[in-house]
């Protein structure tokens, strides 16, 4: 694994604006970085991939260690939602998608840092975009990318399962705020949830309205919403629709289920840990103190974005400022250093259900928190 110093592409903007990507430059600073890229080795790719599927498995055990034995307090998830979560777990309805963040640089097993299971975003980036890039920058190499093709029969899948289990379905919904990333991620997988053969519709969460007479979630224009693909995490929802939801939850294809929310929070950390002690592709996390590590890094369990993270070296403190921690906090250990030209590169590794591990997306910082900031740097492998 090497970062490589690139001409980007003459025309690059333009490029990737054509693609659907137009937060390239936020505020004059660069978020698409094309000025650089990481090349791995194929041994490496399959690393990241066998590690990228441990994870997986290891997570459907620990989820399954949730359920019985009722650790949902440690989750600080309201007891309301508790049955639900059961309930869409033993029933398996449909999933697409989650990232895992992972630290890498070649020399040591890729250590899990967190995994965004309910809303991860920079998937047209990973996904397309950086293929693009390679394709032109790089036409000798090749990319451990497999995102778009997978997401696509993952649609088909779930379109399948949508026929056997709800006849009647006749429109999935796509659901965000009103926030360029967000409403980009949710335009990129409407269209491969069509080229898959679900009709779609789109909606901003606001948008979405409760009718009291009919007990059931309809679009602007009075369509009932049957299934929804929500860009919205579930305590969000939970704090926002509160009983209708839950009410309409068991009638309603939520994509991502509501069991979805032991996997997105940093709870879920502390339980792998519990499980598999030593595991080499975890960190030794906690959630009640730091049991004696010296470095370690404080994080809320529903923090996005580095928000409110504290990290604990022995050259000192360093706190991120955010909204988070009301609902408590893990430890977790310092992960191993991986830094490249003086920046930190952290890799999302995407794990497309029931298709499998589907490559991965840089972001990097030359700070020691991956942030809203980070720039998202292409890769190849030869």
């Amino acid at each position: 694994m090497k970062r490589l110093r690139v001409n980007p592409r003459p025309n690059w903007q333009a490029e990737v604006e054509r693609l659907g990507l137009h937060y390239h430059t936020p505020n004059g600073n660069p978020y698409w970085d094309e000025s650089a890229c990481y090349r791995f080795s194929a041994k490496e790719v399959d690393e990241l991939e066998a590690a990228t599927e441990e994870l997986q498995q290891l997570c459907l055990k620990a989820g399954q260690f949730v359920i019985d034995n009722n650790r949902f307090g440690d989750f600080h998830i309201p007891a309301a939602a508790r049955p639900f979560i059961r309930e869409a777990w033993e029933r398996e309805p449909p999933s697409i998608y989650g990232r895992f963040d992972l630290m890498y640089n070649g020399e040591f097993p890729p250590k899990l840092l967190e995994y965004n299971a309910n809303t991860p975003t920079a998937l047209l980036e990973a996904s397309v975009v950086q293929w693009y890039w390679q394709t032109e920058s790089m036409p000798g190499a090749d990319q451990f990318n497999s995102i778009h093709d997978k997401l696509i029969a993952q649609w088909r899948d779930i379109g399948v399962w949508l026929k056997t289990n709800r006849g009647d379905f006749a429109l999935l919904h796509f659901t965000s705020m009103d926030d360029a990333e967000d409403m980009t991620t949710i335009t990129y997988l409407r269209d491969t949830a069509e080229q898959a053969g679900i009709h779609t519709a789109a909606l901003l969460i606001k948008q979405a309205g409760w009718n009291a007479h009919a007990r059931e979630f309809r679009d602007l224009k009075e369509r009932k919403i049957a299934g929804i693909f929500s860009l919205y995490p579930w305590e969000w929802l939970l704090r926002d629709f509160s009983g209708p939801l839950l009410e309409t939850c068991p009638k309603t294809v939520w994509i991502e289920p509501i069991w979805k929310m032991i996997w997105s929070n940093k709870a879920l950390l502390a339980v792998l840990w519990e499980l598999f002690p030593g595991h080499p592709n975890l960190l030794e996390t906690h959630l009640d103190g730091p049991h004696g590590m010296t470095e370690f890094v404080r994080k809320p369990l529903l923090s996005r974005e580095g928000g409110n993270i504290t990290m604990h070296t022995r050259a000192g403190e360093f706190s991120v400022p955010g909204p988070y921690g009301a609902e408590g906090y893990v430890y977790q250990a310092l992960a191993p250093e991986s830094c490249f030209d003086g920046m930190r590169p952290v890799l999302g590794s995407w794990y497309i259900t029931d298709q499998g591990p589907a490559g991965i997306g840089i972001r990097e910082s030359d700070g020691a928190v991956t942030d809203n900031l980070s720039r998202f740097v292409p890769h190849f492998f030869e």
